[in-house]
């Protein structure tokens, strides 16, 4: 397997920091010492704080749109975006340690507040686009990021059966739209 580039080892640098320390501990110099790269070598790509933060972004949203093309090719896609609402246990500290770091205004760029609103809207425009009633498309959309948010809190979850009978009700009732 190939060595991750110097600019994926910073991201994922970046994570591991977010995750354990938070975002008071991100610095340059730390995120290069556990990148293994210079403290030249990170500014190659990322000459700030800021870069490092929209960086991160960048590469959650690129993520994302893996999914809305797997969503898009999936048989159901109210039935997918409901099971993958729920970040998984790994990616769940890093969304919402971006999420923190995107509230911080001196650190978070435009753009990266850009990249992690298109994804809710883009979700938004999809489920739109596959449910026949637009108000269930809004609840669809508003249960999945009840879900979301309430993972990546850490709040309780509801038993995964219950979860499974409230994914199969709206995917039921939100039905395929027809073209």
């Amino acid at each position: 397997m190939p060595r991750p580039s110097s600019r994926d080892r910073i991201l994922d640098a970046l994570e591991r920091i977010l995750v354990d320390t938070g975002l008071h501990a991100v610095t340059l110099e730390s995120v290069a010492e556990k990148a293994g790269v210079s403290k030249g070598g990170l500014l190659y790509h990322f000459p700030s704080k800021e870069a490092l933060i929209t960086g991160l972004a960048r590469r959650l949203a690129e993520g994302v749109e893996e999914e809305f093309e797997q969503a898009l090719a999936s048989d159901d896609v109210v039935d997918f975006f409901l099971r993958t609402s729920v970040p998984t246990s790994q990616d769940g500290p890093v969304y919402w340690s971006l999420l923190a770091a995107l509230r911080s205004s001196d650190i978070a760029s435009d753009e990266a507040r850009e990249l992690v609103i298109y994804c809710f809207v883009r979700w938004a425009e999809i489920l739109r686009e596959h449910v026949k009633d637009p108000v269930t498309a809004e609840i669809v959309r508003l249960v999945g990021d009840g879900l979301y948010l309430s993972a990546l809190a850490g709040l309780p979850m509801p038993d995964p059966a219950l979860l499974d009978e409230v994914r199969h009700r709206l995917t039921r009732e939100a039905g395929a739209k027809t073209a």
